[in-house]
Parts: structure tokens; sequence; C-alpha cells
């Protein structure tokens, strides 16, 4: 198997797992959130922003993904 072949193979599959991956982390992150609101209700206005910015942090993980399958797709040709 030559190196084109084994890179048709293994981008697809990377940007796959890094975007199961993402899905989990948000989910769970998702999932304390909702749990410490049912705890905690006040706590509110302080929890959305560490969760948006946790939400953030999981999805980078898809973005460089991504980027990265471009960039190597790219000299692949």
């Amino acid at each position: 198997m030559n190196f084109a072949a084994t890179l048709g193979f293994g981008l697809p599959l990377g940007i796959g797992l890094a975007a199961i991956g993402s899905g989990i982390g948000i989910g769970l992150t998702g999932k304390g959130a909702l749990e410490a609101m049912g705890r905690q209700p006040e706590i509110l206005p302080k929890l959305q922003v560490a969760m948006i910015i946790g939400f953030g942090f999981a999805e980078a993980l898809t973005i460089y993904a991504f980027v990265t399958m471009f960039i190597f797709s790219g000299k692949v040709g």
C-alpha cells in the first residue's frame, strides 16, 4: 500500500474519531452542567460561561483535525 492510499484511509478515519471524541466531550459537559443546575439553580450564570468554554475546547479538537486533514490531503495530490 502506498503513501497516498494510506492517507486516503487514515484522514477520514481521523476526522471521524475526532468528531466522536468531540461529541462525547460536549455530551459529558452538558450532562454535568444540567446536574449542577438541578442541584444549585442559583449558580446558573457562572455555570453557563464555564459550559460554553468547555464546549469550545471540545469543538476545537474537531476543527484542528479538520484543518489538518485538508493540509495533508493537499500534499497527497
